[in-house]
């Protein structure tokens, strides 16, 4: 079985059947890779809307992930409920900041990415395979970037083989940084962090876990005019979501639902 723990691109398998998928679309021409728009008479590239905050916070158990539900375009709100967070597999999360569309575009090839290597080995790839291999897929989107199409996604998982969860984050250029307790990106990423900082604890529940996590989006909120807090009027809340041991696992919109309530009349 081949060894992609500390790989970046997937190899061939079985002879000259390539693992990645994307490889194998390129070999029959089909290649998924964007073009790089042409720049508009302004001189620019028209705005697109962005997705904003996501963070993640490791527990006792695994991890838990979650986001915002805006994007925005300049200084409009583009979208009111986008989802941010995504299952990668069944032990392993991503969530996405930048430009919404690519991003977006982007998890669905690494979910099948991950699906077309998994079926072809017969067994799933290790979490830090994953991970190199998000970070090689981000690179690979570099001149995009530098036309301000800029994606950067969160990823974390759970580790079987050492029984824990792991978050990594990634800049620009496809650089892949793993994170000890907490992590977030975004627009409001920075006061997020802050909040982290203080309220993080090394065993946290997950039930304390989320709870947390959709404080730490409020407070981004407070701070951020692009980071969307929870919407009690029009029921908008952030998406949350757990990997542990049991695997990936969408918290019930009841329980966000009531814990965002709790938080928002809590706050001072």
């Amino acid at each position: 079985m081949t060894d992609l723990s500390l790989g970046g691109l997937l190899p061939l398998v079985s002879g000259s059947q390539p693992a990645s998928f994307t490889t194998l679309l390129e070999a029959v021409g089909m290649s998924p890779k964007w073009e790089i728009p042409a720049a508009s008479s302004t001189g620019g590239i028209p705005e697109a809307p962005e997705g904003t905050t996501v963070l993640a916070l490791r527990t006792a158990d695994g991890v838990v992930m979650a986001g915002d539900r805006r994007a925005t375009a300049g200084n409009i709100i583009a979208h009111r409920r986008i989802q941010k967070v995504y299952a990668a597999d069944d032990y392993s999360a991503v969530a996405i900041s930048g430009t919404a569309g690519l991003a977006v575009e982007l998890i669905k090839l690494f979910q099948t990415e991950l699906e077309h290597y998994e079926k072809l080995e017969g067994t799933r790839l290790s979490l830090e395979g994953k991970a190199n291999h998000l970070a090689s897929m981000v690179r690979g989107q570099l001149p995009l970037a530098f036309q301000g199409l800029v994606v950067i996604p969160l990823f974390c998982g759970y580790d079987e083989r050492e029984d824990q969860g792991h978050l990594y984050t990634y800049d620009v250029v496809g650089g892949r940084y793993e994170e000890q307790d907490y992590a977030t990106t975004g627009s409001g990423g920075m006061e997020a962090r802050a909040f982290l900082k203080g309220a993080y604890r090394d065993d946290l529940s997950a039930e304390e876990a989320i709870r947390i996590g959709i404080e730490s989006l409020v407070a981004a909120a407070e701070e951020d005019t692009a980071t969307g807090g929870p919407d009690l009027k029009r029921g908008i809340y952030p998406t949350v979501v757990t990997v542990t041991a049991s695997g990936f696992d969408e918290v019930d919109e009841d329980q966000v639902a009531r814990l965002a309530a709790e938080v928002v009349e809590a706050r001072p």
